[in-house]
């Protein structure tokens, strides 16, 4: 595997308030490659979509990155190369603006309240490409149709004039990974693509990622809680819990070997068609801690069946490879005596 495009490093993300301190990313780490889908999944409240937005530097106040790295590699040609950390960039910077979908794409959550409903989405695309590529008002105009073209839009030509409340669900999405796309970008982070999209068009969607992705060797991190979106489209997995990856690794192995009680569980809730037929499906016991009232020790303890009293609720594990390209952060691999496991 080359080296990766995106390196994220314990990065963390806090949102300070009168109530308390919502510690919303708590020390995620992982990679990202050209050509290669990261599958972020877990829970609603795991810190998914924050984590996306801290990459982008986007975080709304009154949170902020208050520690971590984002290192950007970049290909200078004539085999030299650099990298950047985005965590050290003014986030109003002229610099960070370029980067923010210039390099790096967002497709927000949900569309319709994306997409500005006083503007054709025409003129919105438009917007982006005269400012990421710099070209005439004419040219962004036709380069916005091939856009919309390339996403499958039919009628362009026509469709360029239209505002967001006169598309359908599915076109709104493809008008937002055209909008995404129209600055050529080498990493697309798409935040739960397929939301409130039927069946048939979440399948178009999904595919119309994977074949962009061929076509431009693009590199997608694709947030989700949808386990059967991540088997389908991801290549590497990260399990997302209050803050923290807990597990990492290819789908592979994280499908059918999972390692993390917590990813077991997401595992097991999945429903079967060769499950018994009134078969009552499997649920995690609890429910995600309060955002001020984080447990001591492992985050999530006190939902695990695997709980060790005196070691789970008193000390924090930290992520360690267990097999290869697997990494999992559970005591049931480590002993709090280990120098990196940190009582709190």
């Amino acid at each position: 595997m080359t080296s990766p495009i995106l390196s994220v490093k314990d990065l963390k993300t806090y949102f300070y308030q009168d109530e308390g301190v919502v510690q919303a990313v708590d020390g995620a780490s992982f990679d990202i490659y050209a050509g290669r889908t990261l599958g972020i999944v877990g829970e609603s409240g795991c810190g998914k979509s924050v984590t996306a937005r801290s990459i982008l530097r986007i975080v709304e106040r009154p949170g902020r990155v208050v520690a971590g790295e984002v290192w950007l590699h970049r290909d200078r040609g004539n085999g030299h190369s650099d990298a950047i950390d985005l965590t050290q960039l003014d986030e109003d910077g002229r610099e960070m603006r370029s980067i923010r979908g210039g390099e790096i794409a967002l497709i927000f959550q949900e569309p319709m309240t994306s997409l500005s409903p006083h503007y054709t989405v025409g003129n919105q695309i438009i917007e982006s490409i005269r400012l990421h590529k710099g070209l005439s008002a004419r040219q962004a105009r036709q380069e916005a149709i091939e856009q919309l073209r390339m996403v499958g839009i039919p009628r362009p030509e026509r469709r360029i004039d239209e505002y967001s409340f006169q598309l359908s669900g599915g076109l709104r999405q493809r008008v937002m990974i055209a909008l995404a796309l129209s600055s050529d970008p080498r990493i697309l982070i798409a935040d739960e693509p397929t939301t409130a999209l039927d069946v048939t068009t979440q399948a178009q969607i999904l595919d119309l990622l994977r074949q962009l992705q061929e076509e431009r060797d693009l590199a997608i991190i694709l947030i989700t809680h949808d386990m059967g979106v991540i088997a389908e489209m991801a290549d590497d997995v990260a399990v997302m819990y209050l803050g923290q990856v807990v597990e990492k690794g290819p789908v592979d192995q994280i499908f059918h070997a999972p390692q993390h009680p917590y990813t077991r569980s997401l595992l097991r809730s999945i429903p079967s068609i060769l499950a018994a037929p009134r078969t009552k499906l499997s649920t995690i016991s609890g429910s995600i801690p309060h955002p001020y009232a984080r447990p001591q020790g492992c985050p999530f303890h006190p939902r695990c069946t695997d709980f060790m009293a005196g070691t789970c609720d008193a000390f924090q594990p930290r992520l360690l490879p267990v097999a290869k390209g697997q990494w999992v952060s559970c005591f049931l691999y480590q002993t709090p005596e280990e120098p990196l496991a940190v009582s709190k």
